[in-house]
């Protein structure tokens, strides 16, 4: 798997951010985000196995074996615990994540979670991949066009199935750690019936709306929700929630790959 990573600010103690990135997609659009919490935070922005510049593996991932090839690249790269953020399709793997490995995340941030049920077809879902259209500026497109060639539109849709098929609201009662929605005011994929469904679903969720704003906020809006994760994080950092929120780096462990 490929990452990039940014050092941050010297805080030995504080809480490493890893960025999760949508379908067919890659770390790239998730840069600008990245580079505001870099600010803030340690920063590491992966491209999950087939995508981006990973390699790709003989068949194609599921959502779970998506969550357990992060695991596997948190354990290589030394993150024992981290907040997790992510945008559509990522916000998926992160509640699979959250679910079944619930000692490596200390909070997520899932920014226009991906999909309601009542949604989950291939024309109800192209509908609303065309409302979204207007929204995306012409260098997302360039960019999500070249991660689309790089992965290979047959791997895309066969994850694309996946996702469809992944009942999400029925791991968010087994999640125990703070999960904040994000939803932009105009997201036509993320409606805001959907998102406030899915944080009441989670025992420690909450929502944030962001004015202006649709379905790819972290390349869009980057400021806006990097200040709102920061100051998510932080709060769950405070000494009130207990030591098990916090950071922790093993020993000598290298700081990417």
């Amino acid at each position: 798997m490929h990452a990039v990573a940014a050092p941050g600010p010297q805080r030995p103690k504080g809480l490493p951010f890893v960025l999760v990135h949508g379908l067919g997609l890659s770390h790239e659009y998730m840069m600008p985000t990245a580079e505001c919490l870099a600010r803030r935070f340690e920063v590491f922005v992966p491209d999950l196995p087939g995508f981006g510049e990973s390699e790709h593996p003989d068949r194609v991932l599921d959502i779970g074996e998506m969550a357990d090839a992060l695991v596997a690249w948190m354990d290589v790269t030394g993150l024992v615990r981290a907040a997790l953020l992510g945008n559509s399709q990522g916000c998926q793997v992160i509640i699979d994540l959250a679910a079944r490995y619930p000692e490596r995340i200390a909070a997520g941030v899932l920014q226009g979670p991906t999909t309601p049920p009542e949604e989950r077809s291939w024309l109800r879902q192209f509908i609303r991949w065309r409302q979204n259209a207007p929204y995306n500026p012409p260098e997302l497109e360039t960019i999500s066009h070249e991660s689309y060639r790089k992965s290979g539109y047959l791997r895309i849709l066969r994850t694309f199935h996946y996702a469809l098929d992944d009942a999400l609201e029925t791991k968010c009662q087994r999640i125990r750690v703070p999960m904040l929605v994000v939803r932009g005011q105009h997201d036509p994929i993320c409606h805001e019936s959907w998102a406030e469904d899915l944080a009441a679903r989670f025992p420690a969720g909450r929502i944030v709306l962001i004015p202006r704003q649709a379905h790819t906020i972290v390349y869009t809006g980057p400021a806006a929700l990097a200040s709102v994760a920061a100051q998510f994080i932080e709060e769950c950092m405070e000494p009130g929630p207990g030591p098990e929120l916090q950071a922790r780096r093993r020993d000598g462990a290298a700081s990417g790959s």
